[in-house]
């Protein structure tokens, strides 16, 4: 039950699923979520720390940057289920069709 609680936390946040649905498209810097979030660098870490924390994110040291992307959820299934289901969900969305726009243009 705590993991399952864990993974619904950790997607109760607007900021959270944009990140997510943004790593479906690319790999990202913490410094390219916060331009595309337009959030602070301190919350946009806090935010993927949770996701980290939780399985949607896996994070990877590359000299001076941390690259961060999606999990293939295989350590949960509950992680596994969500990432298949939020492939087509928000799609239509107004605001994450614009975000998934830029994305291209974040670098």
């Amino acid at each position: 039950m705590k993991v399952f609680v864990k993974v619904c936390k950790a997607m109760s946040d607007a900021s959270r699923v944009k990140i997510v649905k943004m790593l479906q498209y690319k790999v990202m810097c913490v410094c390219e979520l916060t331009h595309a979030l337009g959030l602070a660098q301190p919350t946009v870490s806090k935010h993927l720390k949770i996701l980290e924390q939780a399985g949607f994110v896996n994070s990877a040291r590359n000299e001076r940057w941390v690259n961060y992307s999606l999990s293939d959820g295989s350590a949960n299934p509950y992680v596994a289920s969500f990432l298949g289901k939020i492939k087509c969900w928000m799609e239509d969305d107004p605001d994450m069709a614009s975000l998934i726009r830029r994305l291209p243009e974040i670098r």
